[in-house]
């Protein structure tokens, strides 16, 4: 039986189950029907489980919303994905409670003790407020779901998209076979299946739990046995006391934590044993080489790593011993995955040619963006879909990444799409133009870069330029500096020529990601 941890309290995979089918009653009685969505706004939390289950179970899709996003940024994505219900922390309600569609039925859940010291919030802000639903007394007050279940379909994940504005990424409900391919990739690419006794994996969910892959990782792990410890906010020297006193076995990792992790004082990372851990994979990002050849050379050959997206889920992998004869690359592809490197007419692309990169996984279910199917069918071509990647394979088959075919950001594992924050600052007055884009970082992979071309009288400074983003965006996508240009470079179509400014910050890099 499996346990899931946060903070001093625990639960098992049992109970949790039982809780669930008590929030699918709750779900029901207000009338939540399969297909319809429910949000949930809330940080690393048990609770979190506890609705994604009881959601499933009658066939209404879960949505994790990034807690970071400003008033507008919610609004859009609540009315974006239809959200009947919204499942928020309490200390999270007040910055989005003018964005709460009116239509919606709001819990509020108490934020727990662990969170509240993570992040400082204040015990007045962790309790709910008078005259909302709270989450405990709500779920208590129904009996468990008794009926047949659902076809229990996955979740929608939002992520950046062509217009700037977060997709949502829906998947249909898995057929038998669609989900045991799925599992079986899940099993090999978080090397649970390595694990001679899966009752003994040990993990820690280090990531936020609105991203995909570490609610995938951490379900899996608990529903195989495994122990579940919550972080609620990922903070390095305490990971590091997590593994070896509840000797971790597993983690998933993005790697920014590597980079935390390594700056830590000699003297800090020496006193603790990391001997427990046998399998350390890392995703989402890109990872500059030496800070992985650093990380191996600490913890040893338990460092994996595997490429995919929300789109296509994960396609390709290797480990330690694979990277370090390819260093560089993000995998091979899996046995039942399909990934090309083509040219613009689809034509397949000889080892070492560089080409946008194609891949899926024929046996797993299928997905298309929520209230928008043409831009599902436009992103497939030759019966793959396009990531965004430009890459190449070597001869022995393993996948480089070398560049986006779309502008995409990825900082510290989050994206981040350009065409958002170009947005709002043409709306900044004395900006004539603009252009974003992200530049090489030790710590996060990328960090966002703008290049303003301001009007002469203006008198514009960086200041400015991120205190007017600040009140507009989320504040991870507020450019880490602000450049100014008198004149920007365009294309002959009058279109800004981002890669001529991208080019002197990549000039010498190892990697072009």
């Amino acid at each position: 039986m499996g346990e899931i941890w946060s903070g001093e309290r625990h639960i098992t995979t049992e109970q949790l189950d039982e809780r669930a089918a008590r929030v699918a009653t709750g779900l029901d009685s207000i009338g939540v029907k399969a297909g319809d969505t429910v949000a949930l706004y809330m940080r690393n939390d048990i609770v979190f489980f506890e609705a994604q289950g009881g959601a499933g179970a009658i066939g209404a899709y879960p949505v994790a919303v990034n807690w970071h996003y400003t008033e507008d940024e919610a609004r859009y994505l609540f009315e974006n994905s239809q959200a009947r219900v919204i499942v928020i922390h309490a200390d999270l309600l007040g910055p989005v409670r003018s964005a709460l569609p009116a239509d919606a039925t709001v819990i509020v859940v108490r934020t727990p003790p662990e969170v509240c010291a993570a992040y400082g919030v204040s015990p007045a802000d962790a309790e709910v407020p008078a005259g909302m639903i709270e989450w405990e007394s709500w779920v208590s007050s129904f009996e468990p779901w008794t009926k047949p279940p659902h076809e229990a379909p996955t979740t929608i994940i939002y992520t950046s998209g062509t217009t700037g504005r977060p997709k949502g990424v829906r998947r249909f409900a898995p057929t038998p076979s669609q989900a045991a391919t799925q599992r079986s990739l899940f099993m090999r690419g978080f090397g649970f299946g390595a694990a001679p006794d899966p009752s003994q994996i040990v993990t820690v969910l280090t990531g936020p739990m609105y991203h995909a892959a570490p609610v995938s990782y951490s379900s899996t792990a608990a529903r195989l046995g495994g122990t579940v410890i919550l972080q609620p906010r990922f903070d390095a020297e305490d990971l590091l006391k997590l593994i070896e006193t509840r000797k971790v076995t597993h983690l998933h990792m993005v790697p920014i934590m590597f980079n935390r992790l390594l700056k830590l004082p000699d003297a800090v990372r020496a006193k603790y044993d990391v001997s427990s851990l046998v399998y350390v994979v890392h995703a989402a990002a890109p990872c500059p080489p030496q800070v992985k050849r650093q990380m191996i050379d600490w913890w040893g050959p338990v460092i994996c790593e595997y490429y995919g997206t929300t789109e296509i889920s994960m396609v390709a992998y290797c480990d330690a011993e694979e990277w370090l004869a390819h260093p560089g690359t993000v995998g091979r592809a899996f046995p039942e995955s399909v990934v090309k490197v083509v040219d613009e007419a689809g034509n397949d692309l000889a080892p070492r040619e560089v080409g946008e990169v194609l891949a899926r996984t024929p046996g797993i279910t299928d997905f298309t963006y929520q209230g928008d199917d043409q831009k599902r069918k436009d992103s497939e071509k030759i019966g793959l879909i396009a990531p965004g990647d430009i890459g190449y394979f070597d001869e022995d088959g393993f996948l480089y990444l070398c560049d986006r075919s779309k502008d995409m950001i990825i900082s510290g594992g989050v994206n981040i799409y350009p065409a958002e924050i170009e947005a709002e600052l043409h709306k900044m007055p004395g900006v004539v133009d603009c252009a974003v884009f992200g530049v090489p970082d030790d710590e996060w992979g990328e960090a966002i870069h703008a290049v303003v071309q301001p009007h002469p009288e203006a008198g514009l400074s960086e200041a400015d330029v991120r205190a007017f983003l600040r009140e507009r965006v989320a504040g991870y996508k507020v450019p880490k500096r602000v450049d100014f240009s008198a004149e920007l470079p365009r294309e002959d179509s009058g279109k800004i020529f981002r890669r001529k400014l991208r080019e002197s910050f990549w000039a010498g890099m190892e990697r072009r990601i």
